[in-house]
């Protein structure tokens, strides 16, 4: 544990699509995004937000979909728990996975979380549980076992106002990001309420929404935050990604 909050990034895959997949009417060849899971260190405990793919999306580097190729892959040493491992933090010790949804890249590491209790939003759990589909919504990947601590709306997670779960609905039925506190500001870590800076920029949805009004909402609060200097870490952005230090705390 630590004396001082640290926040950590790690890439847990690869998600790989056409433009337009991301931010709608876009065109070109296929982009290939991150698949991101954070690790908040505080001196109350840890939490893990978002866990990336379960192992059945782990393939072989002589097996790797074809540039040209839509889907999900990730490769030996980038599941969560080798990447927490990578900076000596024991899997087991992660008091907290925070999902941001329950999409397949999202929770399917969750297993590799032991000990920990998994928070997410109720109805994005009750929208999962009705509505499971392979390929999005699978129980293989989110119901692994570990307590569950279905929340309403805001949480304080460890009480101070350092990290806070917020409600990012849109994407999912029950989308939550965090907002982490560091000494330089907010960190926003969007997930998938906003695939990429990209989307916000333009102030334009990607194709994938549960619900058009709440996303668009939730898209003028975060730039709105942006604007008042919160720096937002998008949910596939490969473009950001590329200037991100994984297993580094950041400033």
């Amino acid at each position: 544990m630590t004396d001082t909050l640290r926040l950590y990034a790690f890439n847990c895959g690869w998600f790989q699509c056409r433009p337009g997949y991301f931010v709608e009417g876009d065109e070109g060849d296929h982009l290939r995004g991150p698949v991101p899971s954070y690790l908040i260190d505080h001196p109350g405990g840890r939490a893990v937000f978002d866990t990336g793919m379960g192992v059945r999306y782990r393939r072989a580097l002589a097996d790797a979909l074809p540039a040209d190729k839509f889907g999900l892959q990730w490769f030996e040493g980038m599941d969560i728990a080798t990447r927490l491992k990578a900076i000596d933090v024991d899997p087991a010790s992660i008091d907290w996975i925070v999902n941001s949804h329950l999409h397949i890249d999202h929770c399917g590491g969750n297993a590799h979380l032991p000990n920990a209790t998994v928070i997410v939003q109720r109805r994005e759990l009750d929208f999962a549980r009705e509505r499971a589909e392979p390929g999005l919504y699978e129980a293989i990947d989110y119901d692994t076992g570990q307590p569950l601590r279905p929340i309403d709306g805001e949480l304080d997670l460890f009480g101070d106002g350092s990290v806070r779960i917020v409600p990012t609905y849109g994407h999912t039925a029950g989308h939550q990001s965090m907002i982490v506190r560091l000494p330089k500001g907010d960190v926003m870590l969007a997930a998938d309420c906003c695939y990429t800076e990209r989307n916000l920029d333009a102030m334009v949805l990607p194709k994938a929404m549960a619900d058009i009004e709440q996303g668009m909402r939730t898209f003028e609060r975060l730039a709105a935050a942006r604007a008042g200097g919160t720096r937002i870490l998008f949910g596939h952005d490969g473009k950001q990604w590329a200037s991100v230090r994984e297993g580094v705390a950041f400033d």
